[in-house]
């Protein structure tokens, strides 16, 4: 999460290289791939965080917990804004994906193995 912390704030800044290196590097050694542009708020547990992949356009709501292998991507039919929108409070059991421009309401609990398309 530190790392995209600090990603994010470099893309925003216009160094975009450097961020896509950081979030590259961080992928490598953590098996975490998250977008810089990806909005993720304070408060985020990544139990066991191995496999987790949040896309571009993904929000992530106040105190979300989600476990290994969590996706939240794009179906690849969307332009634009095209990926899930968690609200706060919301549990991802492990190997949860999420595709879409979705919104999972606040405090929701998505099971483990879940596909999440509507």
């Amino acid at each position: 999460i530190t790392a995209h912390r600090i990603a994010r704030s470099s893309w925003f800044q216009g160094e975009r290289q450097f961020a896509l290196w950081l979030q590259s590097r961080a992928s490598e050694l953590c098996g975490v791939d998250i977008h810089p542009c990806a909005t993720i708020s304070a408060a985020v547990m990544c139990d066991h965080a191995t496999g987790i992949v949040i896309g571009e356009t993904a929000v992530v709501g106040y105190g979300v917990t989600m476990l290994h292998n969590v996706t939240l991507g794009a179906t690849g039919k969307e332009k634009g804004d095209r990926h899930p929108k968690i609200g706060q409070y919301v549990l991802l059991g492990a190997n949860v994906s999420i595709l879409g421009n979705i919104s999972i309401g606040s405090g929701a609990k998505i099971g483990a193995g879940s596909v999440v398309l509507r």
